[in-house]
């Protein structure tokens, strides 16, 4: 008996249970709710959760759970990338941490949180024991760069120099502390120079374009000279590989458009394409490569992007009015024969008269019909006429409609908006027919296809440089306005209010396209001739009907640009880029390298008095003891004042 009551006892504990079960999941997501709309996701994510696991099978619950997970997850995903990128591992492994708890199904968690531990594990390594590379690790760590030439002096000299090209080489450098090696199959020629208030830089390459040779840096402070010719470019000119990712590309095409510029544009034969990594490996020469870098900065942006309100505003209104008198419009007459009490009522309702021959005694009198009308019989002979009515009514039908959508796109992009029904259209031959004697359904040999009813917008954007927008858009409203029968078969019938538009406007103005104005006015009168046209009268002897239906149709189309061309004064700067067969780079003057002796040679110029001539910094190691005596006559002058 003991055992019976303590089961009763558990099951009524459980039945009260179950409500207080379920108010603990509602109150958990309302808990979530208000957590959600005060920007605290994770405590809004743990609210979440407790309703969802006190009330799996609740689908608010569910989809509450499931949005906020994600939600979550990602915004601890981004601060421990920002955390990672600032140096800060032990902060950044807690976010991503956090991020595999939230959403355990989160392949970018678990990679980022792989990722930071390697990098942790891999400190901690470098931290307890020297790094131990392969051979193959040391050589790639040796890779260089390319070779550069030391900035040389912005101090203007003036040279003259009568005698050979190397020889005016070898001047020019010794006055810059610059190694030369000429080449040996390289013939020089006589030449006469003449230059006045000129940089270093400058003088080198005036000697260049007269000898017709060129000279690359095999050191930092040692050039190489040799004759200018395609074979010895291609011989000589040291050529490196670096491969650029672009940021902004989409589509395999644009990668292709990428590569095809900086082919024509900057003669570079040797790109290839690595289109899944949205990225171009270039090899040429140093000048070609910070050209194509330059190049491929200026074209890869982010495309611009536009936000456009749709606004689609329909008014209808309909008023009827019907006032006037149904009057009777049909009679008949009949024979009646030998009736008695005078009584009979016709249920003929046509026009005109008929007589049947019958005997009976004659009688007169009036009564109603079963239809509304009259019936009179006098003697052997009844008359029927139809009943009339007098109606006096009027009604006012306004109809609002207002859809909002809004709408971004890319620039030049195109941009789809369906809003409505599909509804289903009988296309082919689907004429019924007979097999074998049976019918056959005209829907055997009928195809279907469906088109969108309801509001279809197609806009394609065209972003401008000033801030202003061009819209190619289609805008339409359908709706099935009634049904008809073809074939067998109902069709539906589709009314159609279509806008193709193009136009250009600025950035937040709005625009009202398509202003379709529908006003339809009914006006029937039915009654007695002549009657019904009496100014008053025609209302007892007729009836008159007035309807009015005015609909219009509005789109307001306004642009909002979110992104637009970033276009920077560098972009637009003009680089010389060399000749029309030679891509070349000119280079600023740069500011002298920092040395030794720079210090005590700007403090000896910052003493000397004002206008002597500025000191030409020379290492006392590069300084010839024995001049050349073709070199006899180069001086350093002051500049001209």
């Amino acid at each position: 008996m003991g055992n019976r009551q303590r089961r009763a006892l558990l099951m009524i504990l459980a039945v009260l249970s179950l409500p207080a079960h379920a108010d603990r999941g509602k109150d958990a997501y309302n808990h979530g709710v208000r957590a959600q709309k005060a920007a605290k996701y994770d405590e809004a994510f743990g609210y979440f959760k407790q309703a969802y696991t006190l009330t799996p099978n609740n689908p608010k619950y569910v989809a509450a759970y499931t949005r906020m997970r994600l939600s979550v997850s990602s915004q601890h995903i981004h601060a421990g990338q920002l955390l990672r990128n600032t140096g800060n591992l032990t902060e950044a492994m807690t976010e991503f941490q956090r991020a595999v708890e939230v959403d355990g199904t989160s392949f970018m968690a678990q990679q980022e949180l792989r990722r930071t531990a390697d990098m942790m594990r891999r400190q901690e390594r470098e931290k307890a024991a020297p790094k131990v590379e392969s051979p193959l690790e040391k050589r790639a760590q040796q890779v260089g760069e390319g070779v550069e030439l030391k900035p040389l002096s912005n101090a203007p000299i003036s040279l003259r120099v009568t005698a050979n090209a190397d020889v005016a080489y070898k001047t020019i450098c010794k006055l810059a502390g610059i190694n030369v090696f000429i080449d040996p199959d390289y013939r020089p020629q006589k030449l006469t120079l003449e230059l006045n208030d000129v940089t270093l830089n400058e003088a080198l390459e005036i000697v260049r374009l007269q000898s017709k040779t060129f000279w690359r840096p095999i050191s930092p402070n040692t050039i190489f000279v040799a004759q200018d010719s395609a074979a010895k470019r291609k011989d000589l000119e040291s050529n490196v590989m670096k491969t650029f990712y672009l940021q902004n590309v989409t589509t395999p095409n644009e990668l292709q458009e990428a590569a095809n510029v900086v082919r024509q544009m900057l003669d570079v034969n040797r790109v290839q394409l690595l289109q899944g990594q949205d990225a171009l490996v270039v090899r040429g020469t140093m000048d070609q490569m910070v050209l194509v870098q330059k190049l491929l900065a200026n074209i890869d942006k982010p495309k611009a992007e536009v936000v456009i309100d749709v606004a689609v505003m329909q008014v209808s209104r309909d008023r009827i009015r019907t006032m006037g008198t149904v009057v009777p419009t049909t009679a008949s007459i009949g024979y009646v024969g030998g009736n008695s009490g005078g009584l009979t009522s016709s249920g003929s309702s046509t026009s005109g008269t008929s007589t049947s021959g019958t005997s009976g005694t004659s009688g007169t009198g009036v009564t109603g019909n079963g239809s509304g009308g009259v019936t009179a019989v006098v003697g052997n002979f009844a008359m029927s006429v139809s009943g009339g009515s007098f109606s006096f009514l009027a009604s006012d039908s306004n109809t609002k409609l207002l859809q909002n959508p809004e709408i971004r796109a890319i620039n030049n992009e195109k941009a789809t908006l369906r809003i409505g029904d599909r509804v289903p259209i009988a296309t082919g031959s689907f004429q019924p027919g007979l097999v074998g004697g049976a019918g056959v359904s005209p829907l055997v040999s009928t195809q279907f296809q469906y088109l969108d009813v309801g509001v279809n917008i197609d806009i394609t954007p065209h972003i401008h440089a000033n801030n202003e927008v061009t819209l190619k858009m289609s805008l339409e409203i359908s709706s099935v306005t009634g049904q008809q029968s073809i074939g067998g078969i109902t069709q539906p019938i589709i009314g159609q209010r279509r806008i193709d538009h193009e136009t250009r406007l600025a950035d937040g103005d709005v625009n009202l396209l398509g202003g379709i104005l529908e006003d339809q006015e009914t006006q029937s009168l039915s009654g007695y001739p002549w009657i019904s046209k009496l100014p008053i009268l025609k209302y007892l002897f007729a009836q008159e009907n007035k309807e009015r239906r005015e609909n219009e149709i509005v789109f307001a189309i306004t642009p909002h640009i979110v992104r637009s061309r970033d276009v920077t004064e560098d972009d637009l700067r003009v680089v010389e880029v060399g000749t029309g067969s030679l891509t070349e780079l000119r280079r600023n003057p740069a500011a002298p390298a920092a040395s030794a002796t720079e210090p005590a040679d700007a403090a000896k110029q910052k003493a000397a008095p004002q206008g002597a001539p500025p000191t030409v910094p020379t290492p006392v190691s590069q300084r010839p003891t024995n001049p050349p005596a073709q070199a006899a006559s180069s001086q350093v002058r002051p500049p001209a004042r």
